[in-house]
């Protein structure tokens, strides 16, 4: 399967809410760096980084484009609520060993109403 097509298939996912079904798209020594955060390494623990963002929001994933470049795919995004933002997938053997989101966080806690943590 092209990676365009799994990026489409890991959207499915996370729109369902599944931490689990979302995790076994990763790789054991997987990273996921949301740049507004710390990287998440490994299977495990990206798939307890879901399963905390969903108990703490309502997230809906609205596909705008999904492109390819190799084992590379793309994912520019919105939410119902205006929210914007982009992925970067890199797969080896059909599974995410690199993933980096570019949102903004700011909007995304006032959004849904969670606590803005003070510096």
């Amino acid at each position: 399967m092209l990676p365009k097509q799994i990026v489409q298939q890991w959207v499915d996912a996370f729109n369902q809410g599944d931490a689990d079904k979302i995790a076994e798209f990763y790789s054991e020594n997987a990273v996921n760096h949301q740049v507004a955060n710390q990287p998440v390494v490994g299977k495990a623990a990206i798939k307890q980084m879901f399963s905390n963002e969903f108990s703490n929001a309502e997230m809906v994933c609205i596909v705008e484009n999904i492109f390819q470049d190799g084992e590379w795919a793309i994912l520019e995004w919105k939410d119902p609520i205006g929210l914007r933002g982009c992925g970067f997938f890199q797969f080896e053997n059909g599974l995410i060993v690199l993933q980096r989101g570019y949102w903004d966080k700011l909007s995304f806690l006032k959004a849904h109403k969670l606590p803005i943590p003070s510096e």
